[in-house]
Formats: structure tokens, C-alpha cells, sequence
């Protein structure tokens, strides 16, 4: 299975507003780009804090979707706080709601899988969907999403659109949030594998070392 990061950042790498407010970074190029790259994932995968924030529906609009295109959506969730009304449970693609052992709700419109004791447990999440023949997982957020997924190697490539603006804010969130690498030594790295200019914005797209 082929996981992918996507995420859009400000020039000076912040990807909300110092509150944690979600803001419109991405141009018109990169939501055309974003759209694509959904309907050509078999699943969409987000954190609870992206679902409470955003509220995203998690779909392909229809003018860039091919006939049956509806990725599984993933809400990565360890202690079950998903709204029953969030958009990503409604409509006709499947949701998944992951979440730890120690959580015993049933989200009405959702599968549930419960892996790990009081977080989910990532590598066994992967399993699960390599075993349930999802070929690629594109990962969207938020912040300690993305963290949890590069600092377990558990992702293949990095894709993200710098705007061109910027945000400020010493404790506005930044793409990968979390604890942080202990030292430089420790660090993921990169390499480069495609450079693109998208109207006032550049795309960059990395694949992850291992």
C-alpha cells in the first residue's frame, strides 16, 4: 500500500491562523490538483481534530470524480468524540471510524475498528487496510496526524503546496505538530521528486526516506 501526506502551508510553514482557525491556503490550481489526487486514492484519511475544526465531507466533487469514484473516508478517533452529524458520515462513501480498545460507542453511519489500547495503533492500521485492498491511502491532517505518520515511517511521499502568504504566530500549528525529532540525527528525510509552480503557489512533492 501506497501512503501518501498532502497538506497545504503558508510560506512561513504555518497551516492555520495563531488560534487554530482553519484558513484558505490553497489557489484554485491546487484545489483542482487536491480534488485529483482524492479521486484517484481508494481512501481519505483524516484526525478528530480535522472533523471537529473543518467538518470536511472527505469526497471528490463531481465534475473531477470518474463514474464510482467514492474513497473511503477515515476518521482516526481514540476517544469516540466524532458528532453523529459530521459530514463525513453522511452521503454514499463508506466511512471507517478508528478508534482505541477502550472506546465501546457505535458511530451510527460509520464501520468501527478498534486498534490499540488507548491511541490507535498505526502499523495496525495499515495492516488492516493493506488486508481490506486499499492500494493507496492519501493522508490530509491534521498537524499530529501527519507527525504520527512520518515519525512511525509509515509514510511514502509528501506532497505540499507552499501559498503565498504568510501567517505568523509563534504557536500557530505548523504541518507536522507533536513532540518533535530529539535530534537532527533523528530527523525524516526527504528527497525531492517534483517541483511545480501552481498559479501563486509551488507544489513540492517528496518521497519519504525510510
Amino acid at each position: 500500500m501506497k501512503t501518501i501526506i498532502n497538506c497545504a502551508m503558508s510560506a512561513d510553514g504555518k497551516i492555520a491562523l495563531p488560534s487554530g482557525q482553519q484558513t484558505r491556503i490553497s489557489n484554485d490550481e491546487d484545489i483542482e490538483r487536491v480534488q485529483l489526487l482524492r479521486s484517484s486514492s481508494d481512501a481519505i484519511l483524516v484526525g478528530i481534530g480535522t472533523v471537529l475544526a473543518d467538518d470536511p465531507k472527505l469526497t471528490v466533487k463531481e465534475r473531477y470524480a470518474s463514474s464510482g469514484d467514492r474513497p473511503v473516508r477515515i476518521v482516526l478517533d481514540s476517544g469516540c468524540r466524532i458528532p453523529e452529524g459530521a459530514e463525513a458520515l453522511k452521503g454514499d462513501a463508506r466511512t471507517i471510524v478508528v478508534t482505541s480498545e477502550a472506546c465501546e460507542k457505535n458511530v451510527p453511519g460509520a464501520e468501527m475498528l478498534r486498534l490499540g489500547n488507548d491511541l490507535v495503533d498505526l502499523h495496525r492500521l495499515i495492516d488492516v487496510l493493506d488486508d481490506m485492498g486499499i492500494g493507496t491511502l492519501l493522508v490530509e491532517g491534521g498537524a499530529t496526524v501527519i507527525w504520527s505518520f512520518l515519525r512511525e515511517g509509515l509514510a511514502d511521499e509528501l506532497s505540499v503546496f507552499v501559498g503565498s502568504l504568510i501567517i505568523g504566530g509563534r504557536g500557530s500549528p505548523t504541518m507536522a505538530d507533536g513532540d518533535g525529532f530529539v535530534s537532527l540525527s533523528d530527523a525524516r528525510r526527504l528527497r525531492l521528486i517534483g517541483l511545480e509552480r501552481l498559479g501563486d503557489g509551488a507544489l513540492l512533492r517528496y518521497e519519504v526516506i525510510k
